[in-house]
């Protein structure tokens, strides 16, 4: 995404129209850009998952007694993590109760996938905040000189109110080359420049 270097505290520099003396106010805003969830299929791999039947137990009359309609899933997830049992005798049909069984499954799996997703996307939140202090500042919006300095590769462009209307790519486009340049390079350093 185009916007994904957008993160940190962004700082912005103006003269309040309450200002009675025209000094520069400066405020702060933490930024952080996330990818859009994506609908994720739960997968059941047949490898790992056991499959068990056997006498239902309980209410349900002599034909419960006689027929394996119970259905027991035990499915070993790959991570090495605790196995997933799901036991389920509702119906008289095993086809029905395996049917079910699979359902709370899926759901239990999905659980999980979601937990440790909720897990990497704090992680990744912190990672791009940081302590989110005014040093960490990403960019500033000079108001009074119409300028916007990005400090992560020392940018200078002084067209303000087009960059706020939407004109972000002089801006971004450099920001990109810089993170890519660094990339390649394993360097810190940014591309230099002021834009006009």
């Amino acid at each position: 995404s185009r916007l994904k270097l957008e993160s940190g505290v962004h700082r912005v520099q103006r003269v309040p129209e309450t200002e009675a003396q025209g000094r520069i106010h400066t405020s702060t805003a933490t930024v952080v850009v996330m990818p859009e969830a994506e609908d994720v299929e739960v997968a059941i791999d047949p490898e790992r998952l056991k499959v068990d039947v056997y006498r239902s137990g309980g209410h349900g009359g002599q034909s419960v007694n006689t027929t394996d309609s119970a259905v027991r899933l035990t499915y070993t997830p790959e991570d090495g993590r605790e196995p997933i049992v799901v036991a389920i005798q509702d119906e008289r049909s095993q086809l029905k109760n395996r049917a079910k069984a699979e359902k709370v499954l899926k759901t239990r799996l999905l659980a999980r996938q979601q937990e440790q997703e909720a897990a990497q996307l704090t992680k990744v939140r912190r990672s791009a905040v940081g302590t989110a202090e005014r040093s960490e500042k990403v960019r500033t919006y000079n108001y009074p000189e119409g300028r916007i300095t990005d400090h992560r590769i020392d940018l200078k462009y002084y067209k303000l109110p087009q960059f706020l209307t939407g004109d972000l790519d002089p801006v971004l486009d450099r920001l990109l080359a810089a993170d890519q340049a660094n990339r390649l390079s394993g360097r810190d350093g940014g591309a230099n420049g002021e834009v006009q």
